[in-house]
């Protein structure tokens, strides 16, 4: 899908809503709408999108150069430069006119929340997330291609995971070695590298930590970076240092079948949390649905985190192109905790995985 029809989409909502105007600072919204990756920086960036008239990217003068390298200038979009001294407030309030609703993107820093409120005041603001998230969830076929791709770099790295745990060896130690890994799979940046090991796996972000790994410890890695394209990457398998005790393992057990029913429950029309309720339902079959304290999954896409969430209450039915996580764990405190993740894509007959590492228990 071209920006032009990605901000065609984005007017074609704020008509329908009555809504004057959108508010886009640095932000993966602002990413995708225009492909512009801009620094957020406590000067104002903005693009100001009214329906009927072109666009304007706002910019501070020193940031002009890089505003027209990005695909914004050969899009024909205004770019609108303020020097120091000049209000970048009320330069985009006179670009937005008399409107009486905007809507700013969900990500916007406070700060600009609030002096955007003063040099508009009975200016209704709303959040331009309500626009912007059903475009983004349905991934086309160049963002599918992408998170392959983004998925296919993550596994490379886990591959090599069970080589790097070692007794003796600290969660730090094999953090610094996964997060080379993952740029030596092809991503820009690492975004996460959780080694949560033994008890800290009972914590489900735990990261790293000083502790030296032991035979016996169950051991949760859960990474993933950012490629080129601006897509993520996110995958959790579940290592164990030596054989596990049969309570562990009958856990892991459940939880394998529990990540495997609600991979296969996905497909067009099932609701998000239809899928959560699969992978719940077979861990309180096995007396461990209190241990799993965490939504199913997330969506994914140029950021880590984003809609759809695959929770319970969340009624939003699955189309195809819906990329999000299945990653159900358990976890005792204390004790131990496991967690198998997977990023898949909801295809119009059913589903996709992006990772395909094996999700049985790795013992090393």
């Amino acid at each position: 899908m071209t920006f032009a029809k990605r901000l065609s989409l984005l007017t074609s909502g704020l008509t329908a809503a009555g809504v004057d105007a959108a508010l886009i600072s640095p932000s993966a919204d602002l990413r995708y709408l225009v492909g512009y990756e801009a620094k957020p920086l406590e000067r104002l960036t903005c693009l100001v999108v009214l329906p009927g008239a072109e666009p304007v990217l706002v910019v501070p003068a020193l940031e002009m150069l890089a505003a027209t390298a990005s695909p914004v200038s050969e899009m024909g979009i205004e770019i609108r430069s303020w020097q120091e001294t000049e209000d970048p407030y009320a330069l985009t309030a006179r670009l937005v006119g008399g409107a009486s609703v905007v809507a700013l993107d969900d990500h916007m820093w406070a700060q600009k929340v609030l002096d955007l409120r003063a040099a508009m005041p009975g200016v209704e603001q709303v959040l331009a997330g309500r626009f912007i998230a059903p475009i983004r969830m349905r991934k086309d076929a160049e963002e599918v291609a992408a998170l392959r791709r983004a998925g296919a770099a993550i596994d490379t790295v886990h591959a090599q995971v069970g080589g790097l745990l070692r007794p003796g060896r600290t969660e730090q130690e094999v953090g610094a070695d996964i997060a080379n890994l993952i740029i030596a799979a092809g991503h820009v940046a690492v975004d996460f590298v959780i080694v949560a090991s033994g008890p800290n796996a009972a914590s489900p972000h735990h990261e790293v930590s000083n502790r030296v790994l032991k035979v016996g410890d169950s051991i949760v890695v859960d990474i993933g970076g950012t490629m080129p394209d601006g897509y993520r990457s996110d995958c959790t398998r579940t290592y164990h240092l030596g054989e596990p005790a049969p309570e562990f393992a009958t856990a892991y057990s459940a939880l394998l079948q529990a990540q495997r029913a609600a991979s296969a429950t996905v497909r067009p029309g099932v609701t998000c949390e239809q899928v959560d309720a699969t992978a719940r339902d077979v861990l309180c079959a096995a007396n461990l649905g209190e241990l799993f304290i965490h939504r199913t999954g997330h969506g994914i896409g140029l950021e880590s985190h984003e809609e759809p969430y695959i929770v319970l209450g969340n009624k939003l039915p699955l189309v195809a192109g819906m990329a999000f996580s299945i990653e159900p764990g358990f976890y005792l405190t204390g004790r131990y905790g496991a967690r198998i993740e997977d990023i898949v894509i909801c295809t119009e007959h059913g589903v996709e995985s992006v990772n395909n590492q094996p999700r049985e228990l790795a013992i090393v």
